[in-house]
């Protein structure tokens, strides 16, 4: 009986039919905080909300607790998956009681349960989560450039422009809003007023800031993405080679127990042609 129980869980939980039906729920939590937010809305449909909202939670529950059963005996292995910890987190939230800032924070953390059940996303997230040890390394190159940069225009520019220049934090705000691209022109303009070569700072500084940071970023994100998509095309083919080799090992004993048959079958028939012969 717990054996069946345990693939029946299984079952489910592997099935396309289980992971749809939660995105859907998901994805119409998501929609019914948003009219939430609409005053005329909640006051016309508040108590539809509310009970949706306990139904989300209890289909959230039943998914937890099918998940940890089909992972028996070694259930375990459930909280080994930082993404099955998340999605547990948030269901133990959300069974809170009361009306304060968590259970209302557990009902926006639903929405972000969208990454865990769609694999694309899952993806992405593991992408961005694995670059950060390289992005460690681009920001702190950033930082160098923008110091020594933030200390070259100061004693350059602070005399002519002290609006932009005048100490160090200013600079470095200064130079932030040149890489974001916003209106940096102006403060190139007022420099060259005053020095007709200040166009090789602000442009060396749009290069290096903008272009060649940006283009490293994409770099480490595009490295780990291909990376992450391999590692997951090699868990799909262990999967895959592991169901194949359950079926192979049943066809087995199918044959087996087939063999045996045949034998039983061939000496019955050996034993009753000797009883009539004696």
């Amino acid at each position: 009986m717990k054996t069946q129980i345990v693939q029946l869980a299984k079952r489910i939980a592997d099935s396309s039919w289980f992971l749809n039906g939660i995105t859907t729920v998901i994805l119409v939590n998501g929609v019914v905080i948003g009219f939430e937010t609409v005053d005329t809305i909640n006051n016309a449909f508040g108590f539809w909300f509310q009970l949706f909202n306990q139904i989300a939670v209890g289909i959230f529950v039943v998914e937890a607790i099918i998940k940890i059963v089909a992972h028996h005996p070694r259930m375990h292995d459930y909280f080994k998956d930082g993404w099955n910890v998340f999605d547990f987190i948030v269901v133990v939230l959300c069974l809170i009681p009361g009306s304060g800032y968590i259970p209302m924070l557990a009902r926006v953390l639903r929405l972000l349960r969208v990454l865990s059940v769609i694999p694309s996303l899952r993806v992405l997230v593991t992408v961005l989560v694995r670059s950060l040890p390289g992005m460690l390394n681009i920001v702190a190159l950033t930082v160098v450039i923008f110091y020594v940069y933030g200390v070259a225009g100061h004693y350059l520019f602070a005399e002519i422009d002290p609006t932009h220049w005048r100490s160090l934090g200013i600079s470095l705000l200064s130079l932030f809003r040149i890489v974001t691209l916003e209106d940096w022109t102006d403060i190139m303009y007022a420099a060259m007023a005053a020095h007709w070569w200040a166009w090789m700072y602000f442009v060396s500084l749009v290069l290096v800031g903008t272009f060649v940071v940006f283009n490293l970023i994409i770099a480490v994100v595009i490295s780990n993405h291909d990376r992450a998509t391999q590692e997951g095309l090699h868990e799909k083919y262990e999967k895959l080679r592991e169901d194949l080799g359950e079926h192979s090992r049943t066809d087995a004993l199918l044959m087996e127990i087939h063999e045996i048959r045949e034998a039983l079958n061939r000496l019955e028939t050996q034993v009753g042609a000797e009883r009539q012969t004696t």
